[in-house]
């Protein structure tokens, strides 16, 4: 934990992604708070993401900055766009809140108080720390949270409760460091991105709700969204611990390698003739060109790695300027 500083005069953007949420962007802005503890100023901002009813006008109306994507990029776009609006406009902390109203905003307080007391990096509600039931929660979609829960969990060191929660908030610090290229959902990817930056993490339980017969539009397919957190995850990992990656897939390689060389040389020595075996022969040698060609791969992303590592820290000291 780090040292209590003083909470006084910080600054918060409260950042709400929305498609398509006329029928609850209107009570999700007038249910925030009107004061919160140690923030002496604070913004709504909507990232209209593409939307095509009326949630722009509404958001407006009810006095919350818009800035409006012209198509549906995603969740990963709106939390760049938020950011790069965070980091310009000099806030010292943002908040990210699902536009759906299944977070309750009352509980904004409780989710920044971490950040702004003692320091903490970046603070995520968490749903299912406290193991309570939640209504309206498909078992299919609990156990594929809890899935890729663990799955996170192992490639970032870390016991998080909830990896998939869409009501976090971010130091200005932990939005500086920053720098992954999020696709459609970068809930999971972020926090592989947080533990490779060392910064510094806490769940504070939250309530949700879940509405009855409304489709999640990230997860509406969970096969569809299991196969695209895997590739997203994978993509990451690779990104971030390269030799870890792609020397785990040389050795996949090399198993096979090894095995049908054992094949094609106990032959040879047995009978002295390479006849009945060229299969395995060929097969090792195939399979060794692709041990050598991954552990060359592995070395080669590496190198790139800490190039970008020096990359991201002019950036870092870039954006401090700002």
């Amino acid at each position: 934990m780090k040292k209590k500083t003083s909470a006084s005069s910080k600054s918060m953007l409260i950042a709400i992604p929305c498609l398509n949420e006329q029928s609850t962007i209107g009570q999700l802005i007038t249910s925030i708070p009107k004061k919160f503890h140690g923030i002496s100023r604070f913004e709504v901002l909507v990232i209209d993401d593409g939307s095509t009813d009326t949630t722009k006008e509404l958001a407006i109306f009810y006095r919350a900055k818009v800035i409006s994507h012209k198509s549906n990029r995603g969740n990963g776009a709106s939390f760049r766009t938020a950011s790069e609006y965070a980091l310009t406009s000099l806030f010292d902390l943002m908040v990210v809140i699902d536009g759906d109203l299944q977070f309750n905003p009352q509980e904004i307080g409780r989710l920044i108080r971490p950040v702004v007391e003692d320091n903490i990096d970046v603070s995520v509600g968490s749903r299912f720390s406290d193991n309570s039931e939640i209504k309206h929660l498909s078992m299919m979609k609990r156990i594929g949270n809890s899935v890729i829960t663990k799955v996170v969990n192992r490639l970032a060191h870390t016991q998080y409760t909830d990896v998939s929660s869409g009501f976090r908030c971010f130091s200005r610090e932990a939005l500086l460091r920053i720098n992954t290229n999020f696709e459609y959902n970068y809930v999971q990817e972020i926090l592989l991105e947080i533990a490779y930056n060392k910064l510094e993490v806490v769940e504070i339980p939250v309530s949700v709700v879940y509405f009855e017969n409304r489709e999640s539009r990230v997860a509406s397919n969970l096969w569809k969204y299991g196969f695209r957190i895997i590739k997203i995850i994978a993509r990451t990992y690779r990104d971030q611990y390269p030799l870890r990656f792609f020397w785990f897939l040389a050795f996949l390689n090399l198993i096979p390698a090894i095995v049908f060389g054992g094949l094609f040389l106990s032959h040879f020595l047995t009978t002295g003739q390479f006849t009945g075996y060229l299969f395995a022969g060929f097969l090792s040698g195939f399979f060794a060109f692709i041990f050598i060609s991954f552990m060359l791969m592995g070395l080669v992303a590496d190198m790139l790695v800490r190039i970008r590592k020096v990359s991201e820290k002019t950036l870092y000291i870039q954006k401090k300027k700002l």
